[in-house]
């Protein structure tokens, strides 16, 4: 067996992060922002629920908590750059969309916009607050989504800490091993 090391707890997300660095888009009162967000999980599946951490110091966490909606847009590697821009400033003084060069596109079912430029949209309702107050932590259903064609798996960016992002590796298929009917 291999020999472990002691690791400082509060860097345990360099391996634990949950999934893809997502930027979430929110409208409230004519404004718009974006964020960069890599707290996120899968809750159930219909109906379709995602957790999300929202930090209450982020300019968003109000805008989305009022509004109780947002998009969840996925980047690939290409937009690494201006996701890793998006997370380090704030949309209270700025307009993200434009400075960044990102184009708005209108959402079904939500207020909020979508990021075109992204591979995918989740549009979200804030579907059960109880965690807010306490973890920071909204629950969504996703009531529209919109994905492109291709590829059939897009090279995502993973977050680990310190500025440093990982991407997506091999597709590896099991498929026959799974017994359950999913």
């Amino acid at each position: 067996m291999s020999q472990k090391y002691a690791f400082p707890v509060e860097q345990i997300r360099r391996y634990l992060e949950p999934g893809p660095v997502v930027l979430l888009s929110a409208l409230h009162r004519g404004k718009r922002n974006i964020m960069t967000l890599g707290w996120h999980t899968i809750m159930e599946f219909s109906p379709s629920l995602v957790g999300c951490m929202i930090s209450a110091g982020n300019h968003s966490f109000s805008m989305i908590r009022e509004s109780g909606e947002c998009v969840i847009n996925l980047p690939t590697v290409e937009l690494a750059d201006r996701v890793a821009k998006i997370g380090n400033c704030s949309g209270k003084e700025r307009d993200k969309f434009a400075d960044f060069s990102l184009t708005e596109a209108a959402s079904q079912k939500v207020d909020a916009p979508a990021i075109d430029e992204c591979y995918a949209h989740f549009e979200c309702r804030l579907y059960d607050d109880v965690l807010i107050e306490k973890y920071n932590f909204f629950i969504f259903e996703v009531v529209h989504a919109r994905v492109q064609r291709e590829p059939q798996w897009p090279e995502t960016l993973h977050y680990s800490g310190a500025g440093l992002f990982r991407t997506d590796g091999v597709v590896i298929d099991r498929h026959k091993l799974f017994t359950k009917v999913s």
